[in-house]
């Protein structure tokens, strides 16, 4: 008995949802739905506007931080020495293209000098530019790691 309701269930709703045109599939606000007859081919055209995100819009000083020596910590992407220049990264994704020329101080981690070739794309630098504007000048990058300590002083707020 069980299994005869269950066949004659399925095919009452397989039969109510297949058939096309009828009055249920007319009048029913579901109608259409099992059905791929009824669908369009383009999407229906929404009535209201879609909000957009606002972008958040920063000023590029309240993203510089800068240690007691007047130093910022950058990332290295990439050293153009074809260009005289070198592509910086800040820890808040924001590039910085800095100039470097024959002024431009480059020590290793132990405070020895070395070439700017030296550095590569992922290394870690304290540097200090002549600005903070456009166009600025690599006065100083030192090969070094932001610690615990650094990280929290001048990134995070616990």
């Amino acid at each position: 008995m069980n299994r005869f309701v269950r066949t004659v269930a399925l095919t009452i709703f397989v039969g109510g949802i297949a058939i096309p045109g009828g009055a249920w599939a007319q009048n029913h606000p579901m109608a259409g739905h099992g059905n791929l007859q009824h669908r369009s081919a383009t999407p229906p055209v929404p009535t209201t506007p879609i909000p957009r995100p606002v972008p958040m819009i920063l000023s590029p000083t309240k993203q510089i931080v800068k240690n007691a020596s007047g130093e910022q910590f950058f990332i290295v992407a990439s050293v153009d020495v074809a260009n005289s220049q070198v592509l910086l990264k800040r820890p808040t994704e924001v590039t910085v293209l800095a100039k470097i020329d024959a002024k431009t101080k480059c020590l290793d981690a132990a405070g020895k000098p070395i070439k700017i070739t030296s550095f590569r794309a992922g290394d870690t630098v304290w540097a200090r530019l002549s600005s903070d504007g456009p166009d600025p000048t690599v006065e100083l990058m030192q090969d070094g790691e932001m610690t615990m300590a650094d990280l929290h002083k001048y990134f995070l707020d616990y």
